[in-house]
């Protein structure tokens, strides 16, 4: 079985791409939703959290989102802080999901492969890339947050042209027919490879 990662700056439109890849009956594993879960559901994560960022990280039980991006999208080591209690529990519930699938190749669909030096856990890497001021106008319209915040979450992320280099399939994410079709031809690609 072959596994991808597929890739992408905020906005870049990578769970459009994921959920194009889920329509052709590929298993794909959002990382982000995930780690959500897992910061809710896992009571290690929720103690380190605590400990790290105080107890208003959750409210009745529940991971107060907006507290916790406040604090780690304006101060690198805190965010690096997040990510080193978080990322290793998805890894670990990755891998398990990961032998629970029957196909040919999953996906595990993650804004930041790169940036958390989880690249070589991938067979193949496919990058989702926009124009920045679409990128921009789909984060600001989708998550009700401003450009200046939305650029401080990119400047968080490599850029394109760094993720395009070290990538095996780039997908331009500009029309919904021709995304659809790149997918398609990955898949085939895709299918060919793990044969």
């Amino acid at each position: 079985m072959i596994v991808v990662g597929l890739t992408g700056g905020i906005g870049s439109g990578k769970t459009t791409v994921a959920n194009f890849f889920k329509d052709l009956g590929v298993p794909v594993y959002f990382a982000d939703e995930e780690a959500k879960k897992l910061m809710h559901t896992s009571k290690e994560i929720k103690q380190q959290l605590i400990a790290a960022f105080g107890k208003e990280t959750f409210t009745n039980g529940n991971l107060n989102r907006s507290y916790l991006a406040s604090i780690v999208f304006n101060d690198s080591s805190k965010l690096q802080k997040l990510n080193s209690i978080v990322h290793p529990e998805v890894a670990k519930h990755f891998l398990s999901w990961v032998q629970k699938q029957q196909a040919p190749y999953v996906i595990q669909e993650n804004a930041i492969l790169y940036e958390n030096n989880t690249a070589s856990n991938f067979d193949v890497i496919i990058t989702v890339t926009s124009p920045i001021g679409e990128k921009i106008d789909r984060v600001v319209k989708r998550d009700g947050t401003t450009k200046k915040e939305v650029l401080a979450r990119m400047n968080k992320q490599w850029d394109d042209e760094e993720k395009i280099a070290l990538s095996d399939f780039v997908i331009n994410n500009t029309n919904l027919k021709a995304t659809r079709k790149q997918v398609l031809r990955i898949h085939k690609k895709l299918l060919s490879l793990s044969d």
